[in-house]
């Protein structure tokens, strides 16, 4: 049996917190950009250095069109002070084997997405699918971040 989140009147969350953005580690910004908005389709959001702070820094953020509130930070994977050389290598490791975290996207029809993405260069790992939840696809970025692209089924009936 499923758990469904309780009616907007009953939730004890303050409204004002919402989720802005995620971050994914990147290996390189600049292949993460073009693969994201050529190929994935997300827009950039923003792309900004600060090199009066650290000449390697930029915080470069890309998001889908039309979902203005919400981002993927593609965030270059930091070395030393953040970060020494070994805990900088396990991150790359992680994130090259898909290890290091998941993005889920969805969309309102998973087959034409995959066509459209698919036209455009992505790789899929897994193609269309038909799950318990919905379709389903997955694909990896060139830094081998995981990525799921599923049309969820309406699962209102599922409450018990």
């Amino acid at each position: 049996m499923g758990r469904r989140r309780a009616p907007a009147a009953d939730r004890s969350v303050v409204r004002m917190i919402k989720i802005a953005s995620a971050h994914l580690w990147v290996h390189d910004q600049e292949v993460a950009l073009k693969y994201w908005t050529e190929k994935v389709g997300m827009e950039v959001r923003q792309d900004v250095s600060l090199p009066d702070l650290d000449e390697t820094f930029r915080w470069l953020t890309v998001g889908p069109p039309g979902q203005d509130d919400v981002s993927i930070v593609l965030m270059a994977v930091p070395g030393e002070p953040v970060m020494d050389e070994a805990t900088k290598k396990q991150v790359l490791d992680l994130t090259a084997k898909g290890f290091a975290g998941t993005v889920f996207l969805t969309t309102e029809n998973c087959q034409a997405s995959y066509e459209e993405m698919k036209a455009r260069g992505v790789e899929f790992t897994e193609e269309p699918h038909q799950m318990p939840y919905g379709i389903d696809c997955g694909f990896r970025d060139p830094s081998g971040n995981s990525v799921r692209l599923t049309q969820v089924a309406d699962v209102s009936s599922w409450a018990g």
